[in-house]
């Protein structure tokens, strides 16, 4: 008698053929579709090598995730997806991606304080596989962008095992460690302080989508800098930042 449990009937179908057909068959076909998107996407992803693109005509995306806290391996999600895209050091204002995610579980109520997000606006939310993948839609192969990236590629690398078994393949560069390259001897390297420090306006902090903006506009005054540096490929920009 074969074994129909999930562990047994995903074996089982291994057999008879292959894993992508046991994968399909755990899953509903949108899922399945969203699963392969999502992998082929960042299976295509390694394939490219940046090192050598002019940062003038760089295209990239500038991101920021909103989450119910900071350990995603403990049990915290996202709540929501805010990015725009820019080239080189102009800024795509028409070009932007904003979304929020059903977590599947309460959000607390300080956060929900912090970021505006309520657990009624979050629970007519679509689920994260949907969002991840049109997230990844609107980032094609660009270079991704953030502040203090830990948080927000620890958060992206759980929520990519977790729906689709793949890691973030995309190259990631770091607004705070630009900040530390440029400004050796600042104590102070928080996005409200150096959003202070360039004189950017602050719109509404912790809603991913303005969060997003307000640090390609740093970006956008870091450019400017990185070009007075004679710093002119991605490569450049990562061999001095591997010093800091």
């Amino acid at each position: 008698m074969k074994d129909m449990r999930p562990a047994g009937r995903m074996w089982h179908l291994y057999k008879m053929g292959g894993l992508t057909p046991a994968i399909t068959s755990m899953f509903d076909v949108q899922s399945a579709q969203q699963m392969a998107f999502i992998r082929s996407m960042l299976k295509e992803q390694r394939k490219n090598s940046l090192y050598d693109i002019p940062l003038h005509s760089m295209e990239l995306v500038v991101f920021d995730l909103e989450t119910t806290g900071f350990s995603p391996y403990n049990g915290d999600e996202i709540i929501s997806f805010g990015a725009v895209s820019v080239i080189g050091g102009e800024i795509q204002y028409d070009q932007s991606f904003y979304s929020i995610v059903n977590p599947k579980r309460k959000i607390p109520d300080d956060i929900v304080e912090l970021t505006g997000i309520t657990n009624g606006m979050a629970s007519d939310a679509p689920e994260l596989i949907v969002v991840l993948r049109d997230f990844l839609e609107f980032v094609q192969q660009k270079v991704l962008v953030a502040h203090a990236t830990g948080h927000d590629k620890n958060f992206l690398n759980a929520a990519l095992w977790r729906t689709s078994k793949v890691s973030l393949s995309h190259r990631v560069l770091d607004t705070m460690m630009i900040a530390k390259w440029l400004m050796p001897k600042r104590k102070d390297l928080s996005l409200d302080s150096l959003l202070h420090a360039y004189e950017i306006p602050v719109t509404m902090r912790h809603h991913a989508l303005e969060d997003s903006l307000m640090t390609a506009q740093l970006w956008s005054k870091f450019m400017e800098e990185i070009k007075s540096r004679d710093v002119d490929t991605l490569g450049d920009l990562y061999a001095l930042l591997s010093h800091h």
